[in-house]
Order: C-alpha cells, then structure tokens, then sequence
C-alpha cells in the first residue's frame, strides 16, 4: 500500500482518496475506517432515554423545541446537548442550511419545495418530513440547491 501526501492551494479542504483497481474488501474496510474516524457524530437521546450517535449523514433536520435542540433522522427524534448555531457550526456549510431562525436541514435530503401555499414555503424532505421556510432564507437555499444541481451533488 501506498499513502501519498499532497499539498496545492487548488484544495479548500482535505480530501482523501483511496485508489485501487477494484473494490476488493480491503478497500471497503479502509473506507469504513475512515468514515468512522472522520465522520461528524453527535451523541442524541431518545424520547424514552436511549442514547446513541447519530452520523452527520443520518440527519434530516436539526431544530430548537423550547428550551432543547432536537436532530430528527430517519429513524426518530433525539434531544442533543447543543446550541442551535454551536450544531450548525459543527455540521458545515457544505450539506446543511438555515431554513429558519429555529431550524437547519441537510440539504441533501431535500425532495421539493412547495411555493404553492400562498405566503408559506413548504419543504418536503426525501422521508416525507415536512417543514416550512421562512421567506428571508428561500433565495439561499434556492441558490445552494441549484449550486449543488450544477456540480451533480442532489
């Protein structure tokens, strides 16, 4: 095995790449490895008290309720010890986006947005998850699925 290192100011962030003539096992378990150690988790309670990770790709949504913040996947809802803008600081700009002052989705897992409800946004998530954007967020997020659509990420 080779491990190479390279610098150019054409890279805005790491990237690693692992290159091999066919998908053999010991490619996935090295890709595996590094999902497990570069891959953002957040420690999340459930509603009957069960803890767990929570990966960053698992995330629909992540919104205030009161006084908690709540991350929403698509297999429940769970209460993290974070501020809002602490999680949207943590998760990055590239997958997630404020929708609202209480809210922020993983851009990712958009299906549509709904302008026919006049004076609402609905935003349908690929789980059937429904929110709503409030008007001064639409033309960001317009613009950053469009940005995505344009480089072949959505």
């Amino acid at each position: 095995m080779k491990i190479l290192t390279e610098t150019d100011s054409k890279y805005k962030e790491i990237e690693l790449h692992v290159c091999n003539n066919a998908l053999t096992d010991e490619v996935r378990a090295i890709v595996g490895e590094l999902h497990e150690i570069y891959d953002y988790n957040i420690p999340g309670t459930d509603e009957i008290g069960n803890k767990r990770l929570i990966r960053r790709a698992e995330i629909l949504s992540a919104y205030s309720e009161g006084q908690r913040v709540i991350v929403l996947t698509g297999d429940g809802r769970y209460v993290v010890q974070k501020k809002l803008y602490e999680l949207e600081t943590e998760l990055g700009d590239a997958n997630f986006i404020r929708i609202s002052k209480s809210e922020i989705v993983n851009i990712h897992k958009i299906k549509s947005l709904d302008l026919s409800i006049t004076g609402t946004i609905k935003l349908v998530m690929k789980t059937g998850y429904e929110t709503y954007v409030s008007r001064r967020n639409v033309a960001k997020i317009k613009e950053k699925l469009t940005k995505e659509k344009l480089e072949g990420r959505a």
